[in-house]
């Protein structure tokens, strides 16, 4: 059920049901999907088709964009081709809308579904990227993760209920991933990167086809941006406990390499994947440090209690020491 009015209202005029083919001054009815940190996530039946899809409301921007929502239909659009995707149907940019088809499916499960994840990544991956893709390119991605970082765990510095041990780690995980050659030169191929690989960004669906859902902050990269994302332990450890060793790791590769094929060259993805392996552990802490002081603040609009015990989880010592010794001063991936 949708309680704002204004929205309500909206949802029952010719503006929203006209493009989606509802006949007018038809009531349907939402089921709350799901809260993320950003958005708000509905279903809802068509009455026509009997298809089940997505309403998307987006409450605001990690990507600090004014249109995050069209920025989000327009990546849709271009990774249709994949199969890989939900399909966009519906884009209203003056509501902050966004209308998709429902998928089925599961969230990955690290110790069973990495051959399905591999070949979801390689059929993602190897979708061509479009002449015009008004998709965000940085010129050094490394380096723009590395500086998101510093942008986001300033937040927590600055923040007067900030633990003084974790900030300590925090400066120590920054100056010494900050000596990494994070604007080197890339001749990996361009290809559109989702940037949040988490396990329930994926659907799995074992009797059917399996997805990657929640395209909020994709960009252009190489493919090593999402691979050094989706297989760190602030990536596996987010919805799970799950930290994978350096031979899961590189079992998982030679399948993604195997499922891309000749669609794709790969040949640079073992001097990059370091890289970007290391680079998002940082990510993951810092992001988790700003969210944290976020989910502190009185008045916030959404929240999650899960999310709330995984950042605590994210920001005790003890992990972040382990981030530190084992994936920063060691080469996890020898």
């Amino acid at each position: 059920m949708i309680h704002s009015e204004p929205i309500a209202s909206f949802l029952k005029s010719e503006a929203f049901l006209s493009p989606l083919g509802i006949p007018a001054g038809t009531e349907l009815a939402f089921c709350t999907l799901g809260q993320g940190e950003y958005n708000l996530n509905y279903t809802f039946d068509h009455p026509v088709t009997g298809q089940k899809l997505v309403l998307r409301i987006n409450t605001g921007s990690q990507m600090h964009l004014e249109d995050q929502i069209s920025y989000e239909f327009s990546a849709l659009k271009d990774l249709e081709s994949s199969g890989r995707t939900p399909r966009p149907l519906l884009c209203i940019p003056e509501k902050k809308m966004l209308v998709m088809e429902w998928l089925p499916g599961k969230a990955l499960d690290y110790r069973t579904d990495m051959d399905i994840a591999a070949r979801i990544l390689a059929d993602i991956h190897s979708v061509p990227v479009p002449e015009h893709c008004r998709l965000i390119r940085p010129a050094a991605p490394a380096q723009a993760i590395y500086e998101e970082c510093l942008e986001m765990v300033q937040h927590y510095y600055d923040w007067e209920e900030a633990d003084p041990t974790v900030t300590d780690l925090l400066k120590t995980l920054v100056e010494e991933i900050g000596r990494l050659p994070l604007s080197e030169p890339s001749d990996a191929p361009v290809c559109i990167v989702n940037t949040e690989l988490n396990s329930g960004n994926f659907l799995i669906d074992h009797e059917g086809v399996s997805h990657l859902i929640d395209w909020e902050k994709p960009l252009l990269s190489e493919p090593a941006q999402d691979l050094g994302h989706f297989l760190s332990p602030s990536a596996t450890f987010w919805k799970t406990d799950v930290i994978l060793t350096p031979a899961e790791v590189k079992n998982f590769i030679q399948k993604y390499i195997a499922a891309v094929g000749d669609r794709m060259d790969c040949s640079a993805l073992s001097r990059r994947l370091p890289l970007y392996f290391t680079v998002n552990c940082l990510r993951g802490v810092t992001w988790c440090a700003m969210a944290y002081r976020e989910y502190c603040q009185p008045g916030r609009q959404l929240t999650n209690s899960d999310t709330f015990r995984k950042l605590k989880a994210y920001l005790d010592p003890a992990y972040l020491r382990n981030i530190l010794e084992n994936y920063v001063r060691k080469d996890f991936l020898a």
